[in-house]
């Protein structure tokens, strides 16, 4: 296992290339929960994760043959964007092999800095079998995300700054996909504030590593499904599972729709625009798995990189759930005027029409009807509900979207 020392002069190799991010405090979220809630904000880290400290770390001690053979590296995107990044400052060949069903961002973001990209398997395990296989069919060093020591102790390197940063720390709330970042976060943690309590999140979708903990023993999971494709890991790697017994006090687990209201919590509240994997701890917090009334707690944002079109859906569910949007199918009849007694009653009770589609042609439908499907803005549950009762009053049949 790495120790303190591998966590600093892995700062050191870091220096000047890594920024140091920011640690913001919260005031709404403080007031909220009645804590003092810092954020760790590596979304604005270079390449918009954490993940560029371990890569960096990593490439920056390969030898002079090493990197003439080049590297490659599997990942979801934001180690695949830290290796490429960190081989293009050193000049050095990258191939990184990503799931087929990567977000176009982060396809983009690796390109960018100069590396070849091939799309392989439905998910990060298929993908590492593949790239294991390429590198060594091509003589290239593996970059491993993150059962490599010198990866992990790149990764700690956000503890360091953390506590630099902050004095009387009472937990950090870490994402866990293959356990690198709180591998490194939590050596550093014991090493020098053991008091501070670390707890690691998994997506339910991803959630093999919390099982193994509880089990105190590898169980991998026969697939995973979540919007954090940061952390969307299907095998349990004994090595982390070793540091995460060793080091961690709990897991806790969250759901896609938690973790999608953190993400849209902190772009509508806080203005930042987080992935599913950085807005895991948030997501504890604010749906209580987890106490922290009177304690001063820090939530490392991992990362930035979110699919637009993903972002995009989960602004709209929230809208819906939080009553601000209302998606409805209204059926009337198909003669001249009713579309505009039905629109009147929107614009009556001041709702907004943002977008309306009239069907006359449904199989479903009787002879002399229409549906017209429609979406509408909103002012909250009672708002809505004054708008259903308008519709039933003037007799329009509807069904919610």
């Amino acid at each position: 296992m790495i120790t303190i020392q591998d966590i600093q002069e892995a700062k050191k190799r870091l220096d000047g290339v890594v920024q140091n991010t920011p640690l913001a405090y919260s005031p709404i979220l403080s007031k909220q929960f009645e804590a003092n809630i810092y954020l760790k904000k590596e979304n604005l880290q270079l390449t918009g994760s954490f993940k560029i400290r371990g890569a960096f770390n990593k490439i920056s001690t390969l030898n002079e043959m090493e990197k003439a053979t080049g590297v490659v590296a599997a990942s979801a995107g934001n180690h695949a964007q830290g290796v490429a990044y960190s081989a293009s400052y050193y000049n050095i060949n990258a191939t990184i092999i990503m799931p087929e069903a990567t977000p176009l961002t982060k396809v983009s973001g690796v390109k960018s800095y100069g590396a070849e990209v091939i799309l392989y398997g439905a998910n990060y395990d298929e993908a590492y079998s593949y790239a294991m296989k390429y590198a060594k069919d091509n003589d290239s060093t593996f970059i491993h995300p993150f059962a490599d020591d010198t990866v992990i102790a790149g990764q700690g390197t956000v503890a360091l700054e953390i506590l630099e940063q902050l004095d009387n720390i009472d937990m950090i709330l870490v994402p866990i996909g293959g356990g690198g970042l709180i591998s490194g976060i939590s050596t550093a943690i014991r090493a020098l504030n053991p008091t501070i309590k670390i707890i690691g999140v998994v997506a339910s979708g991803a959630n093999a590593m919390k099982i193994s903990y509880n089990k105190k023993e590898p169980i991998d999971s026969i697939s995973v499904k979540t919007i954090a494709d940061g952390i969307a890991v299907r095998d349990v790697t004994p090595k982390m599972l070793d540091y995460t017994l060793d080091l961690v006090d709990e897991i806790i687990e969250v759901e896609d729709k938690e973790i999608a209201s953190a993400i849209l919590f902190l772009l509508e509240k806080q203005k930042i625009v987080v992935e599913g994997a950085g807005a895991v701890g948030l997501a504890t917090i604010l749906h209580n798995k987890i106490d922290v009334k009177g304690k001063t707690v820090v939530l490392p944002l991992s990362g930035g990189n979110i699919d637009v079109t993903m972002l995009s859906l989960i602004i709209e569910k929230g809208l819906v759930k939080s009553s601000r949007k209302m998606n409805m199918i209204v059926t009337l009849i198909d003669k001249p005027g009713s579309l505009m007694t039905l629109t009147d009653i929107f614009k009556q009770n001041d709702a907004n029409i943002v977008s309306i589609d009239y069907d006359r042609n449904s199989v479903q439908l009787d002879f002399g009807e229409a549906n017209v499907t429609i979406a509408i803005e909103t002012k909250g549950e009672a708002h809505q509900n004054l708008i259903r009762d308008r519709l039933k009053s003037n007799g329009f049949r509807f069904k919610e979207i």
